[in-house]
C-alpha cells in the first residue's frame, strides 16, 4: 500500500536540510549555527564543534569557542581554517575567538551563487521524491491496488503541496 507519510517526511527533511544550510552561511553577523557544518576529526571520529566546547556570541561580530579539552584546540582551529567559512581563528589558551568580517561586495556575489545552488539542490531533491511517489502510485494502479480516482487524488495532493 502507498505510504504517503514516508514521502511527506522525505520532503520535510529536504526542506530542513536546506534551512540548516542557509543558517550556516556567513553573513555580516555572528551566529553560533555558522559552525554547524564544521566537523572536527577527534577521538577517531568526526564531531561537531558544539560537542567539543561552548559556543557563544558575545558581540555581533565575534564568536567565541570555549574548548573543554586543551588537546582539541589545534584540531578545531585547523578544521575551521579548512572549512569554506572564510574565518580566521585567534587562539587564547582554551578560548578560540572568531572575528566575523563585514560582507564585501565580492562575498555578497559569492553568497548569491551559493544560495542559488543550495536552492536548486533542494528543488531537484523535492522533484525526485515527488517523481518517486508518483511512480509508486502508477505501479499500484497497474497492479490494480488503487483506482484511477485515487491516483488522481493523491497525485494532485503532491502537486498542490510541493509543486
Amino acid at each position: 500500500m502507498f505510504e504517503e507519510t514516508i514521502y511527506n517526511n522525505k520532503m520535510l527533511k529536504t526542506y530542513e536540510v536546506f534551512q540548516q544550510e542557509l543558517g550556516s552561511l556567513r553573513t555580516g553577523r555572528a551566529n553560533a549555527s555558522l559552525l554547524d557544518i564544521v566537523k572536527v576529526d577527534v577521538y577517531g571520529q568526526k564531531m561537531p564543534i558544539n560537542q567539543l566546547g561552548s559556543i557563544t556570541t558575545p558581540e555581533p561580530r565575534s564568536i567565541n569557542i570555549q574548548v573543554w579539552d586543551m588537546n582539541n584546540v589545534t584540531l578545531i582551529d585547523s578544521a575551521i581554517k579548512k572549512s569554506e567559512l572564510g574565518l580566521n581563528p585567534q587562539i587564547d589558551g582554551q578560548l578560540i575567538r572568531l572575528p566575523v568580517p563585514d560582507l564585501s561586495e565580492e562575498r555578497r556575489k559569492e553568497m548569491k551563487k551559493i544560495i542559488k545552488s543550495m536552492g536548486e539542490k533542494c528543488k531537484v531533491s523535492t522533484r525526485n521524491i515527488r517523481r518517486e511517489a508518483n511512480d509508486e502510485l502508477k505501479k499500484l494502479l497497474k497492479n490494480k491496488e488503487i483506482s484511477e480516482d485515487d491516483l488522481k487524488k493523491k497525485g494532485k495532493n503532491y502537486s498542490r503541496l510541493y509543486g
